[in-house]
């Protein structure tokens, strides 16, 4: 399966989504969604508060199962497949707040993340050697998300932003090419922020293969990173596409972008 990138060149799909559906009992969250992320993408999805975005991420993650419909990453159904299978096919992960080991230093937290892409499990139990290929890997993914230099930190005592970028190295630590990131910029203030895109954009830079997929609300932050935008409204997607078609896209700014028409009043909000 392909999809156009933005520019003229057809990528296979890293991410691709058919008629999936997830409900809670009688209720459906996600209501059909047919979606593709092309390989050496940032895609970013967008949607009101409740519109099923996490949900989203969640099934793609395998943290829910689909109550119909599939989900292909790099070409293999992982429909079925629990987070664990999912993420040895090649996912990374983060959440809306920081996932990390508090008590641990910055490095170990790192080294965790990184046991499995040298061949072990996440075991805490059986002894490794220091200076091995999980050591390496550990710090070749701090350094990449500008960390190494607070390597020996408990990483409790980070800052939030610094908290987010491990995690952020712990999603690469495994070598998984499509990268999942939950409102990365959640709570930050501007200065964070920019730390966030700085970072985001060094990780395309260093692997144009790998696919990032954000959740998003900061529209500045959309505008900056996005290749592409996917708006998810109510479990469905009603667009997707460059970020200026989705800026100037009617039914966007109706459900989410807050736009006024002409003769509306010049402030508006998104609805809820």
């Amino acid at each position: 399966m392909t999809e156009t990138h933005t520019g003229s060149h057809q990528f296979p799909a890293a991410l691709a989504l058919a008629g999936l559906k997830k409900a809670f009992g009688p209720t459906e969250i996600i209501r059909g969604v047919d979606w593709s992320v092309p390989q050496g993408e940032c895609h970013i999805l967008i949607g009101p508060n409740g519109a099923g975005k996490s949900t989203l991420f969640h099934l793609i993650s395998g943290r829910y199962l689909a109550t119909s419909g599939t989900i292909r990453l790099n070409g293999t159904d992982v429909t079925r497949y629990g987070a664990t299978r999912i993420s040895r096919v090649g996912l990374g992960r983060s959440f809306q707040t920081a996932n990390i080991f508090g008590r641990m230093s910055t490095f170990e937290n790192a080294r965790i993340g990184a046991l499995r892409a040298v061949g072990h499990g996440a075991s805490f139990l059986r002894p490794l050697p220091r200076g091995g290929a999980a050591d390496i890997r550990a710090l070749e993914v701090l350094d990449e998300v500008g960390l190494l230099d607070k390597r020996n930190e408990p990483a409790a005592l980070l800052s939030y932003a610094d908290q987010r970028a491990l995690e952020i190295a712990l999603a690469l630590a495994g070598g998984q090419k499509v990268l999942l990131f939950d409102e990365p910029t959640a709570g930050m203030n501007k200065q964070e922020t920019r730390k966030v895109i700085d970072l985001m954009q060094r990780l395309r830079a260093a692997d144009r293969e790998r696919t990032i997929v954000i959740i998003e609300h900061d529209m500045d932050v959309v505008f900056e990173l996005a290749d592409r935008i996917s708006v998810l409204v109510y479990g469905e997607l009603i667009a997707t596409d460059t970020p200026a078609a989705v800026r100037a896209n009617r039914a966007v700014q109706e459900a989410y972008l807050g736009t006024p028409a002409p003769s509306a009043a010049t402030h508006s909000h998104p609805k809820r």
